[in-house]
């Protein structure tokens, strides 16, 4: 009978990850394991071709050999690993649950579990200007470096670290549960595998020491607020020879004093006298990358926002460059003497014998606040 593809057994796709491979012989020899299909053949083979399969798909050579020739690439390796003394069910089972529960091996024979270091963050505070147009800054950081005395070990030097008189070196205890034989860290050297009975003097039997290390961050132009940038094995270093952990540079930036950000806009708030909003004029505007020239036609009411293309922000992703929008505050005159006093009365006494005409908002509120007390009082008769 001529054998199915591995890759159909496992309903994988051939490009797919040692992970996704693990995922798939795992819900397969859950669903087809013998112990819970007992007399099921049909169980029984399921289970020994996704065995076959996954034993193929998850050595590299194998794999290789099987993509290029097929069957015959692998033919006699397949299924034969426990007649030579390799890796049986109990083995490859064994290698698929053992994280789920607590496992997780150094090798074959055991020894001591190596782990990645763990991420570290730093919060950086920019200026607007900063985060707008990038820069480049240095920071230091806290980190664990190896002990320099020990070299790493924990132990004082001339000494050693010792196997584990629990479990043996192997850094995980088993415990059979039904047909399930289960790992679990070791309670006496968390895993370690090491037991050290004289410890270094400078890092106490840790093996590390924390130090502060110095790095430039490059911080491209148009960050904000929440961006993170990541710095690749900047990390504290990892455990047992394990790889670095990664630094994350969580960007803050700081209020401006003249300039609020919106996106990729910026805005601004802008104060012109009452004549310039009556008569009209033109100011002159910061941004940030200069002064320009506002025109602020006749007649301009506050709150009005005037639109600067092209002079907020550069998108850190690349794409249009944002706006920059000018509010409007028109602001009543202070510190009065008394013959402005005196011509304000008479413009205001003025304008009054012109009626209504000259403010309009003032006219449509009012009108307002007349159907409002007519409402009012239908309701309470």
């Amino acid at each position: 009978m001529e054998k199915r593809d591995y890759y159909e057994v496992l309903g994988v796709a051939k490009n797919a990850s040692e992970s996704e491979l693990k995922k798939a012989y795992r819900r397969l020899a859950m669903k087809y394991h013998p112990d819970r299909n007992p007399d099921d053949k049909d169980a029984e083979k399921n289970f020994k071709d996704a065995k076959e399969a996954y034993e193929v798909l998850n050595d590299a050579q194998k794999r290789a050999a099987y993509d290029q020739f097929g069957h015959a690439g692998v033919s006699g390796a397949a299924g034969a690993a426990g007649a030579r003394g390799g890796a049986g069910f109990g083995d490859i089972f064994e290698d698929i649950f053992g994280d789920v529960f607590g496992g997780g091996r150094g090798g074959r024979g055991g020894g001591t579990r190596v782990y990645r270091g763990s991420d570290l963050q730093y919060n950086l505070e920019l200026s607007l200007e900063e985060a707008v147009f990038g820069t480049e800054t240095k920071i230091r950081i806290p980190v664990h470096t190896s002990c320099k005395t020990c070299n790493g070990t924990g132990a004082k030097p001339g000494t050693q670290p010792k196997d584990c008189e629990t479990c043996g070196g192997f850094g995980q205890v088993r415990m059979q549960q039904g047909f399930f034989s289960v790992q679990q860290t070791c309670p006496h050297c968390n895993g370690a595998g090491k037991v050290i009975t004289d410890p270094c003097v400078t890092c106490h039997g840790e093996g590390r020491v924390q130090e502060h290390k110095a790095l430039s961050v490059k911080i491209p132009a148009g960050v904000d607020t929440g961006d993170r940038i990541r710095l690749s094995g900047e990390g504290e270093m990892g455990t047992n020879g394990g790889p670095p952990g990664d630094l994350y540079v969580q960007v803050h930036v700081k209020p401006h004093k003249i300039f609020t950000r919106d996106g990729n806009n910026l805005i601004c708030e802008v104060p012109i006298s009452f004549a310039t909003a009556a008569l009209g004029g033109e100011i002159e505007m910061p941004t940030l990358k200069g002064k320009v020239k506002l025109k602020v036609p006749p007649e301009t009411q506050s709150s009005r926002s005037f639109r600067l293309r092209g002079k907020g922000v550069k998108p850190v992703r690349g794409g249009q460059v944002g706006d920059m929008l000018c509010n409007v505050v028109v602001e009543t005159p202070v510190n009065l003497t008394k013959q402005q006093k005196e011509l304000l009365a008479e413009l205001d006494e003025s304008m009054r014998a012109g009626g209504t005409r000259h403010n309009p908002k003032a006219h449509g509120w009012l009108a307002g606040v007349k159907s409002f007390f007519e409402d009012l009082k239908f309701w309470s008769d």
